[in-house]
């Protein structure tokens, strides 16, 4: 199978556009949108099939991350503030790079999906497929979804 999700960058660019709305209505801010999405793959099921093929989201990695989504809110006050908000002050150790670490160790594996909150996390898995629908949806109206569809498969 070639990388199909290459070929459709430009595309997923103007779904996470539109769909930024649909984020802001969701519980989840920005930030914890962009780590969600970081953990989520696509595939295509039933991709021999053009009537039944489908994008879903694989959302096997987000049980990891969710304990560090978690600690994102908390910090944040539960606000979603963004930089030079709550906890971004002070100079010694901590913030971004924290952050980052903690991310990078929650996508490889150092998360233990320990204290998951068994509702946020199915409500984030369903906004991917939210997602996936969309980007489906609009793949299909720039004509672009047979091609893609092909591409997986192969």
């Amino acid at each position: 199978m070639s990388d199909w999700t290459d070929a459709i960058v430009g595309d997923r660019m103007q779904v996470d556009q539109q769909f930024n709305e649909r984020v802001r209505g969701s519980e989840f801010t920005n930030q914890e949108w962009g780590l969600i999405m970081t953990a989520t793959e696509f595939d295509i099921e039933a991709a021999d099939d053009p009537e039944a093929a489908r994008i879903v989201a694989d959302t096997d990695k987000l049980p990891q991350v969710m304990p560090e989504l978690e600690q994102m809110s908390e910090g944040m006050g539960g606000m979603g503030a963004g930089p030079g908000g709550p906890g971004s002050q002070g100079g010694g150790g901590g913030g971004l790079s924290d952050a980052i670490s903690g991310i990078k160790d929650a996508i490889l594996g150092g998360g233990d999906g320990g204290g998951v909150d068994d509702d946020r996390l199915a409500a984030a898995e369903e906004l991917t497929q939210e997602y996936a629908e969309t980007l489906q949806n609009h793949l299909e109206q720039q004509g672009k979804w047979e091609q893609v569809r092909l591409a997986y498969r192969e």
